[in-house]
């Protein structure tokens, strides 16, 4: 048994750093539960089908809403949000045993199990528990990682112009306050593929530029940025890498030391479903001392992981249900999951399916009309509907062959989330602009129930689609038919 030893504060068992050693090693002996966290056993062995019915057993989504936003905030399995209610429950029965004697080797143990998960597919893990810190969110990994870097006047950071925007105002106020030089490459859309991402950056990074911060899926675009290539490059050439990866745990394989980034964070909360306020940051060792969280508290100074496993009394439920998070994906199997998110955004983005209906009743259509009125005051938008009869269309081909449009970029780049051009009827002026998407977005949630993002990019208009366990291809030809019934007038 491990030594309750503290290393700070008044807390028992605060030599995290001497935990998370032990944690490493092949006796590892985890703290004990307080209560049975759920079993993932199925009747018969039969795993639920993707679809209606996962989302009926295992999240709390509205079935009126069709929901195909799931990288704006992510939906929390409803598994995960009944043990983090537990553990709340619970904490509050004897608050000081809590806090002060259980809370930490509880934090070790799942931070332990996180880094096995985010190298699940490694034969060897090389994802260290002492290289990984839980942390609430991924902006504010980004700000700590931003933050602690020594930059001066004369030196550059670099970034794309998909840069998440909380980042790109970050970059933007640690700059200017610096004196330091930001600067902003932009792509041109739509992508041809990943070499036009590479010669970008071949052509523009300057050597000795101190810091070069990527989105692995950029949340606007979110096309798959190619690491690998991108961080040889920056190496090569003296920058140091920090990677906002908060669409990709759970979807992708990460093996995060192999991958090469100085620095990289991701969110639990998006596609990997926990209670909200959960995410990790991992940092290569040889930079973690130079790293310093945003609240200094009593770990300060006992090494990387005690800086940051105690920012002040806070709740810690969602870190600890993690344990039933991961438990639900190794459930149903990994390759499983992302068989089925990438066969249905296949499907979703570019296939067609058939259905069966008269010669006249493709020439009946719902129209529906969007006005704009300006007049130099708030943006008012009027609806009004002109009807022919809604029957079903004989040829149902999904979103690019519906629309006859294209994608944001070759379908090899996308993940759960791809960008489909809307119709080129829907621009207003031949050029695509934030307030026309937002126009679209809120047409679609208030009239048809869709909640789906528009984007205004390269001067064109797409839809963000997002694919999970709980959708379906139903609801993307409910998509399809509800942009083709709106006109901009």
């Amino acid at each position: 048994m491990i030594a309750a030893r503290r290393d700070f504060g008044s807390f028992h068992s605060s030599n995290i750093q001497e935990l998370l050693g032990a944690a490493k090693t092949g006796n590892y002996v985890p703290p004990s539960l307080p209560f049975d966290l759920p079993q993932f056993s199925y009747e018969n062995g039969k795993i639920p089908p993707f679809g209606q019915d996962m989302r009926k057993k295992h999240f709390l989504l509205e079935e009126a809403t069709t929901f195909i936003n799931h990288g704006a905030f992510g939906s929390t399995l409803k598994d995960a949000l009944d043990v983090a209610q537990k553990w709340q429950v619970y904490i509050e029965q004897q608050p000081l045993r809590f806090y002060d004697r259980e809370l930490f080797p509880h934090l070790v143990f799942v931070t332990k199990r996180l880094a096995e998960f985010v190298d699940y597919f490694c034969c060897i893990s090389d994802c260290s528990p002492t290289d990984l810190v839980l942390i609430p969110n991924v902006t504010m990994a980004m700000n700590c990682v931003i933050k602690s870097q020594v930059l001066k006047q004369g030196d550059t950071v670099f970034m794309l112009n998909v840069t998440y925007g909380a980042v790109k105002k970050l970059l933007k106020q640690v700059c200017d306050e610096r004196g330091v030089a930001l600067q902003e490459e932009s792509l041109e859309f739509p992508l041809f593929g990943p070499n036009q991402i590479i010669t970008k950056l071949k052509e523009s990074l300057q050597p000795g530029t101190k810091l070069a911060v990527f989105d692995h899926i950029p949340s606007n675009a979110s096309f798959i940025n190619p690491l690998p290539e991108i961080i040889d490059i920056c190496h090569q050439r003296g920058t140091k890498v920090l990677i906002d990866g908060a669409h990709t745990l759970g979807i992708m394989d990460l093996k995060l030391s192999s991958l090469g980034a100085d620095y990289y964070t991701s969110n639990c909360h998006k596609w990997l479903c926990s209670p909200k306020g959960c995410a990790f940051l991992y940092v290569k060792p040889e930079l973690q001392n130079c790293l310093q969280p945003l609240v200094i508290s009593h770990g300060f100074g006992f090494g990387f992981s005690s800086e940051y496993i105690w920012t002040g009394l806070k709740d810690y439920s969602a870190f600890l249900a993690l344990h039933t998070v991961l438990d639900f994906w190794e459930s149903l199997g990994l390759q499983r999951v992302r068989g089925y998110i990438k066969d249905l955004m296949s499907q979703a983005a570019s296939s067609a399916s058939w259905s069966r209906c008269s010669e006249q009743a493709r020439e009946r259509r719902r129209h529906f009309y969007v006005k704009v009125k300006l007049n130099g005051g708030p943006l008012a938008i009027t609806l009004f509907w002109t009807y022919d009869h809604m029957l079903t269309c004989t040829k149902m081909d999904l979103l690019v062959n519906r629309w006859k449009t294209g994608l944001l970029a070759p379908k090899e780049m996308f993940g759960s989330m791809a960008c489909v051009q809307l119709p080129e009827y829907l621009l207003k002026d031949g050029y695509a602009n934030y307030e026309q998407a937002e126009i679209i977005q809120n047409a679609l949630y208030s009239q048809n129930n869709i909640e789906v993002p528009v984007k205004a990019l390269g001067g064109k208009l797409y839809v963000r689609i997002s694919v999970h366990i709980y959708n379906e291809l139903e609801q993307y030809q409910k998509l399809a038919d509800a942009v083709e019934e709106l006109t901009l007038e």
